[in-house]
């Protein structure tokens, strides 16, 4: 972590970003690469991993504070409780471009940190609340402050890694949410015995103590957060070029993008890849978001208690942790995403099959099913997300390009909330039905994309796009991926 701020932009319409020299200083050294990735890993994703967590589990808590008598005071009846849902990700969804475009101004230390504080505060705040009016704001106000955390997070630690070395760490950084969600679970189900202390429901303390809990990490995580690596403290001068050079060699020196003009503009606002990944994140994230928020709700009406409910949550999470962490390893090792995000879409659909026909079929039968629908969505969506941070280039290429296929793709939390209706009790049709569906969409997305950055390859390595060389130096050396020396991961 660094206490020096990036410089700030220097022309009204047009925004550079200053950065290390490009000269690659000779061949890399095995043995220093894996010093510093080793250093890396264990100064990035640590601290990244817990603020995101937190994140995940005060998103998410309302479901485990609704069945422990959320829904009975301040009163959830008809579609009361999906409206709380969304109204999160109204904010949520429009602040993350903006978000990352801010970031770049600051210290990621201080930005994500300061975040982090505020919104464990509102969520403190939900435990006080009498009004279901109140409820529904507090929601709102988490959503403006969380919606940075993502996209930044993605944006920060593309800057560090090579293309085929970013799966498996996303991967690794999305159990996080599993984590949350295990972590939520455990907690509810311990918190749940505070019922009436201090007069108080144990749904209230839920939101407190995990509140409390987020705002305390926020001041240990300004200290620890990782900055841009130009910045970072824990590198030293060396480490920082040699961060620099890896970048370099993997995508090359002429696929930047750091200079925001019109012809940068031009390159994102029609970059297909951007809009279809958009809809690949948008599909699958609908399954993963409505099985979250409504897991302890199914749960509960397989026919266990609340607590025996909050319990049976962890297990789900700990399969999808380990499947999503083999297949991680597995795409970075074949260097190749789509087969893996298939293969998670074919696994869940087999669980929505199993809940669509579950008239008559045993407790376990549909406790299976859940299983298989969380860790179907759970392998590829961080395939998703990381796939495309694959096949970008460029600072302001990779922070539009994550801002705006999280933003429109948490289109995905709207639809999730809202698809499991009261009436529809214990079956679910509408729920499982739609996102069986949103899936597939996600499925043909990912299938055009790979088929065209495919055939886009081709015609790179015939030479097709080397007409793109003769533009002129500025707008040659600002492409980005457009550059035809880049080649696509599929």
């Amino acid at each position: 972590m660094s206490f020096s701020e990036p410089k700030s932009p220097t022309g009204s319409d047009e925004v550079h970003i200053p950065y290390l020299s490009t000269s690659d200083g000779g061949a890399i050294d095995p043995k220093a690469e894996r010093k510093l990735l080793v250093k890396l890993d264990m100064c990035i994703y640590p601290p990244l991993f817990i603020i995101y967590m937190m994140s995940f589990l005060d998103r998410i808590n309302i479901s485990n504070a609704r069945i422990q008598g959320l829904s009975q005071e301040i009163d959830l009846s008809g579609n009361r409780f999906n409206i709380a849902l969304f109204i999160y990700f109204i904010p949520y969804i429009l602040l993350e471009v903006p978000s990352n475009m801010i970031i770049r101004k600051f210290r990621p230390s201080m930005y994500l940190s300061t975040l982090m504080f505020i919104w464990g505060i509102i969520n403190m705040c939900m435990g006080f609340v009498h009004s279901y009016s109140a409820l529904v704001a507090l929601r709102f106000l988490l959503g403006v402050f969380e919606a940075g955390v993502l996209p930044g997070i993605i944006y920060v630690t593309s800057m560090y890694y090579k293309r085929h070395e970013f799966q498996k760490r996303m991967s690794f950084f999305f159990c996080s949410t599993l984590a949350g969600g295990a972590f939520g679970g455990i907690m509810a189900y311990g918190i749940a015995r505070l019922g009436g202390d201090r007069g108080m429901s144990a749904w209230r303390w839920i939101f407190i103590i995990e509140g409390a809990i987020t705002a305390f990490l926020s001041i240990i995580a300004a200290f620890v957060i990782p900055d841009w690596p130009e910045q970072a403290r824990f590198l030293t001068t060396e480490e920082k070029e040699l961060v620099q050079r890896r970048i370099v060699s993997d995508i090359g020196d002429e696929c930047q993008m750091e200079t925001l003009n019109k012809f940068a503009w031009t390159r994102i606002a029609c970059d297909w890849k951007i809009w279809l990944s958009v809809l690949i994140y948008m599909g699958i994230g609908t399954s993963g978001y409505a099985v979250t928020f409504f897991m302890p709700t199914i749960l509960l009406e397989f026919g266990w208690i609340a607590s025996e409910a909050q319990v049976r949550t962890i297990p789900v999470y700990v399969l999808s942790a380990g499947v999503m962490l083999a297949s991680a390893w597995a795409s970075d090792r074949l260097r190749h995403r789509y087969a893996f995000i298939l293969g998670g879409v074919c696994i869940a659909t087999i669980g929505y099959a199993m809940l669509l026909n579950q008239t008559g079929k045993s407790r376990d039968y549909k406790f299976a099913a859940i299983f298989l629908i969380n860790a179907g969505a759970y392998i590829a969506t961080p395939i998703a997300l990381a796939w495309l941070q694959n096949n970008l280039s460029g600072h302001w290429k990779r922070a539009f390009g994550s801002g705006i296929q999280v933003m429109l793709g948490n289109v995905a939390g709207i639809v999730g909330a809202n698809i499991f209706l009261v009436h529809e009790s214990p079956l679910y049709k509408t729920g499982y039905g739609t996102a069986l569906g949103m899936m597939w969409m996600g499925a043909l997305a990912a299938t055009a994309m790979f088929a065209l950055m495919w055939r886009e390859n081709r015609k790179r390595i015939a030479g097709e796009r080397d007409d793109r060389l003769s533009l002129p130096e500025a707008d040659r050396k600002n492409m980005g991926d457009w550059h035809p020396s880049f080649l696509f991961t599929l």
